[in-house]
């Protein structure tokens, strides 16, 4: 079977390069830099225009925890109108407990919200205290895909918790590998775990085209500054999806 490509971009040139590289679905967030946060319903709607390839929307209303007060589920759930609205394909989110657990009734009342478009339960999975017991919650919650890593730094290192997740996973639920997954190492993940789907960012850095600079000056957190930023490479995605297709 054939392996699916998501790429994760957070604008609307990176989302042109996923598709131009040969990626099946994009999933479309705001600060990738922070781990992703919601996307504008400007770059939703550009998105969807100018793809011909599904477009998963990430809801997730701030950096940090997936712990939400009731003012952020209802923005969630705000969200997730302004995003279906826009056309998109899917949703991809996720709540948990304070405990560590995954919040079924939140989750739950999203997908709901969704409907009838299918979700993702995204890397919060991999903050659950126990990676058995937080699947079976998923199971739950009426969601169709789990992000995760394995719980580990990458996927690569989350190997063992990878496989063992496809293995148990019940009908209907599919495992997509997130997490440092590359041209490099795809095959070794794909091929070790038996998932169908993985979940890639391809990126490069991507000098600003500004002449003028002010060298001290910077809104930026982060030390790339205002005069670069990583974008998606159409040749790097290029390149896992041969990879794929030649293993």
């Amino acid at each position: 079977m054939p392996i699916l490509v998501e790429v994760a971009v957070d604008a609307v040139d990176s989302a042109e390069a996923a598709q131009g590289g040969g990626a099946e679905r994009v999933e479309l967030c705001a600060g990738l830099s922070e781990g992703g946060t919601t996307p504008s319903a400007g770059v939703m709607a550009v998105c969807r225009q100018r793809l011909a390839i599904p477009v998963f929307v990430l809801i997730r209303p701030r950096p940090g925890d997936f712990l939400y007060t009731d003012a952020e589920l209802e923005v969630m759930r705000s969200d997730i109108a302004i995003a279906r609205d826009a056309g998109a394909d899917g949703i991809v989110t996720g709540v948990l407990h304070g405990d560590g657990t995954v919040d079924v009734h939140r989750t739950q009342a999203l997908v709901e919200a969704a409907r009838p478009l299918p979700v993702t339960f995204h890397r919060a999975f991999d903050f659950t205290r126990d990676a058995a017991e937080a699947l079976g919650a998923v199971a739950q919650t009426g969601v169709t895909r789990v992000l995760t890593s394995g719980r580990a730094g990458t996927a690569l290192d989350g190997i063992v918790t990878l496989t063992a997740l496809v293995r148990s996973a019940p009908r209907g639920l599919t495992i997509v590998a997130g997490g440092g997954i590359t041209e490099d190492n795809v095959t070794r993940i794909v091929g070790a775990t038996g998932v169908r789907e993985v979940h890639v960012r391809a990126a490069t850095r991507r000098d600003s085209a500004m002449a003028y600079r002010r060298a001290d000056l910077s809104l930026a957190k982060a030390a790339v500054g205002e005069y670069a930023r990583a974008a998606t490479d159409r040749e790097r995605v290029a390149a896992l999806v041969a990879t794929l297709a030649d293993r």
